[in-house]
C-alpha cells in the first residue's frame, strides 16, 4: 500500500528532488497546499482516535513490524537517502540502523514510561488513591531536515507514533523521496488508516502545517527558521520541539588519549560533509599537548576526501547556499589572523568542500560564533580546563559537546551549557536510544528519544479517586470551626519542627 498523501488542489503544481552531486532528477513530488495540509491533518484526527484505540500492545506490534520491513528493505532505504543528499551508502546505512535502534526501543518501552502510576496522596488525603497517566496529544505535526533524513525525523514521529499519536510528515524538500519511502513502509503494516501521512511542499507547506491545528509540532532546522515557527504556533498556543543548530565543542584535557581524541575530532568535523547539527566544529586543547594534537589531526585528515566515488569519505554539500557560508567563515578566519594548517577558502569548491582545519582563530570570528555546517574546525589552545569550559560555554548554542579525560570527565560534562555530553567517545549519545536528545539556547528546546522523548508526545494527566469517606472534610462549606482548629494542629505537628 501506497503512503497516503493528500492530492494537490492546484494540479500541476510540483518540484523536483535532485541529486546534489549531479544535479539529476531523481524524483518528482507535489506542492501541497495549506488546504491540503488542513485535510490531511482532519484524516489524521479520526486515525489518531483508532491507533489510540489499539493499546500500547497493539502499537508496538506494528511499529516492530515497521522496523522489520525498513531492516529488510535497508540496501533500497540507503541508496534514496544516497541519491537525494549524496552522502555515501555506509554513512546512509549508519544513519537508518540508529533509527530502528530507536524504532525497537520506543515500541518496547512506551507502557513503561506512559502508563497509569501510582503516586502517594499523603497524609492529609489518605482517604484518595492517586494516579498520573500519559494520553496522546492527537495529531502531531513533523518538519524534519535533509541533512539526516532518515534518523533524525523518525526521532519525532517514532516516540510520537508509540505515544499514541498520528503524525503528519513534512520532509525536507530536499528529501522528499526518503520521507515518501518511510511512510510508504508505514502504511504496509498499518494500512487500516492514515496514521502516519506524508505532506511535501517548501516552506509554505511547513508553515501551513504550523497553524493546521496540529497538538504539536516537533521541528528540526535552523535557529531562525525555529524561532519563526515559534511565533506563528504562539497564534494557538500550539506547543512546540525545537531542534535548532549548534557549534559543538570538544575538549581534550592535558591526560586525554590523543589519538581517540584526534579522530572523534576528524571524524565529527568532517563526516557527512560536516553537515551535523552535533558535529565538531571547536576544539579547546590544553597547552601542553596542543600541538601534538593539532597534527595528529592533520594527519589523520589527510585521506579524508569529499567525492561523489565509492572511495570518497564523504559526499557534497547537499544544499548549494551553504557552500557559500563555509567559504565565508574560512575567509573570515583567516582574514582575523588564523591559519589554515590544512585546506583553506580555496578547498571550498561549487559541490564539494574538502576538509579545513583552522588554528588561532579569534573567539569572536564568524568561524567560531556561527554555526558553519560544513567540514571545518578550530583548534584553540588553553591554560587549562577551566578556560576550556569557559570558551566552550561563551555561545547561544548548547546542543551537544564532548570531552575528552582521563581524571576529570565527567567532572568537566558537568559544567558544559549543553544538552548532551559525550565522554572520551564521539557523538555516543546519539546513538543511545534511551537518552534524551535536544539542546539549551538557541539550540532548541524539549527532548526526543529516551523516556522523555516519549512523555514530550504526551499529556499529563492527575487523576485522584476517594477511596473511602474521610473522617475529616475539608472541602465543603458545612465544615466547622473545630474541624479547622484540628487541622491546624495536624499541620503542625507534620510540618512545624524547625
Amino acid at each position: 500500500m501506497t503512503a497516503v498523501q493528500p492530492k494537490p488542489t492546484s494540479v500541476g503544481e510540483t518540484f523536483d528532488s535532485l541529486s546534489p552531486a549531479t544535479d539529476e532528477v531523481v524524483g518528482t513530488y507535489p506542492v501541497h497546499t495549506a488546504e491540503d495540509v488542513r485535510a490531511a491533518v482532519e484524516r489524521a484526527r479520526v486515525a489518531a482516535e483508532w491507533w489510540d484505540g489499539l493499546g500500547f500492545a497493539g502499537r508496538a506490534d506494528r511499529l516492530r513490524q515497521w522496523k522489520g520491513v525498513i531492516t529488510r528493505r535497508l540496501p533500497q532505504l540507503c541508496q534514496v537517502v544516497r541519491d537525494e543528499t549524496g552522502k555515501p551508502i555506509a554513512d546512509a546505512q549508519l544513519e537508518s540502523v540508529l533509527a530502528i535502534e530507536h524504532i525497537a526501543w520506543a515500541a518496547k518501552h512506551a507502557r513503561k514510561y506512559l502508563g497509569r502510576q501510582r503516586r502517594s496522596a499523603g497524609l492529609l488525603m489518605s482517604n484518595q488513591a492517586a494516579t498520573v497517566e500519559y494520553r496522546p496529544l492527537g495529531v502531531v505535526g513533523v518538519i524534519g531536515p535533509w541533512n539526516y533524513p532518515v534518523y533524525t525525523p523518525l526521532g519525532s514521529v517514532t516516540y510520537a507514533l508509540a505515544a499514541g499519536n498520528a503524525v503528519v510528515f513534512k520532509p525536507s524538500e530536499y528529501t522528499p523521496g526518503v520521507g515518501k519511502w518511510l511512510v510508504d513502509a508505514f502504511a504496509e503494516v498499518v494500512p487500516e488508516q492514515p496514521v502516519l501521512q506524508l505532506i511535501t511542499g517548501f516552506g509554505e507547506t511547513g508553515g501551513a502545517l504550523v497553524t493546521s491545528g496540529v497538538d504539536k509540532i516537533a521541528f528540526t532546522g535552523s535557529t531562525a527558521t525555529g524561532k519563526k515557527i515559534m511565533a506563528a504556533a504562539a497564534n494557538t498556543l500550539t506547543p512546540v520541539v525545537i531542534e535548532a543548530g549548534g557549534k559543538d565543542p570538544v575538549l581534550v584535557d592535558a591526560d586525554a588519549n590523543l589519538d581517540a581524541a584526534a579522530d572523534a575530532t576528524v571524524w565529527g568535523a568532517f563526516s557527512n560533509s560536516g553537515q551535523t547539527c552535533i558535529g565538531v566544529e571547536r576544539v579547546y586543547v590544553h597547552e601542553r599537548v596542543h600541538d601534538e594534537f593539532v597534527a595528529k589531526v592533520v594527519e589523520k585528515s589527510q585521506n579524508v576526501r569529499a567525492g561523489s566515488d565509492e572511495d570518497a569519505q564523504y559526499g557534497p554539500v547537499t544544499m548549494p547556499s551553504q557552500l557559500a557560508v563555509i567559504r565565508r567563515h574560512i575567509a573570515d578566519a583567516l582574514e582575523r589572523g588564523g591559519r589554515a594548517v590544512l585546506g583553506g577558502v580555496d578547498s571550498v569548491g561549487d559541490r564539494y568542500a574538502q576538509p579545513t582545519v583552522l588554528v588561532d582563530v579569534p573567539e569572536d570570528s564568524e568561524a567560531v560564533r556561527e554555526e558553519t555546517f560544513g567540514p571545518t574546525v578550530t583548534i584553540a589552545k588553553v591554560r587549562d580546563m577551566d578556560e576550556a569550559v569557559d570558551k566552550a560555554n561563551a555561545t547561544t548554542y548548547g546542543l551537544g559537546s564532548t570531552v575528552f579525560s582521563k581524571a576529570r570527565g565527567v567532572e568537566l560534562a558537568a559544567r558544559l551549557r549543553t544538552g548532551m555530553t559525550s565522554i572520551n567517545a564521539p557523538l555516543s549519545f546519539a546513538g543511545i536510544a534511551s537518552l534524551p536528545f535536544g539542546g539549551v539556547g538557541d539550540s532548541g528546546f524539549g527532548r526526543i528519544h529516551g523516556p522523555e522523548g516519549l512523555r514530550e508526545f504526551a499529556r499529563t494527566k492527575a487523576v485522584a479517586r476517594q477511596r473511602f469517606t474521610a473522617p475529616i472534610t475539608l472541602t465543603s462549606f458545612s465544615r466547622k470551626e473545630s474541624t479547622d482548629a484540628l487541622v491546624a494542629k495536624l499541620i503542625t505537628v507534620m510540618h512545624g519542627k524547625r
